[in-house]
């Protein structure tokens, strides 16, 4: 009778125990186009290769919805390399190189209605992480 006490006593106590997500571990950079940068903790390189598209809404406009910027990027570790995609309006959509998940954080200037931004002028800010 004991030993079911305690064991009703442990299964209530734990039932609502969960497993808090550990923060992911990574460094975030930031790279203009026509440039590369690379993060100290992978040893990846990123280079910015060119503005695809940016279909963000503009900060001074009302929009339906937030649009998507989207940079063509070329990763590379170890001899090895890859061209990616990453977007801005699409967060979930993993970009995983040699280990390591890379996510386009920021992307600056944001857009104006009044302004045209320069093609070369964008910067790029990526976040790698170990990818679990």
């Amino acid at each position: 009778m004991k030993a079911f006490i305690l064991g009703l006593v442990f299964t209530i106590c734990f039932a609502g125990y969960t497993v808090a997500a550990v923060p992911q571990k990574g460094e975030t950079i930031t790279v203009k186009v026509n440039r590369e940068k690379r993060e100290s903790h992978s040893k990846i390189t990123v280079r910015f290769v060119e503005m695809v598209e940016d279909s963000r809404c503009p900060t001074d406009v009302q929009c339906i919805q937030a649009g998507n910027a989207k940079i063509k990027v070329r990763v590379s570790r170890n001899g090895r390399s890859r061209m990616m995609e990453l977007n801005t309006g699409r967060p979930n959509e993993p970009s995983i190189f040699e280990g390591y998940e890379l996510k386009l954080t920021a992307l600056t200037p944001e857009p104006r209605s009044n302004i045209r931004i320069n093609r070369n002028g964008y910067l790029a800010t990526i976040a790698i992480h170990k990818a679990y």
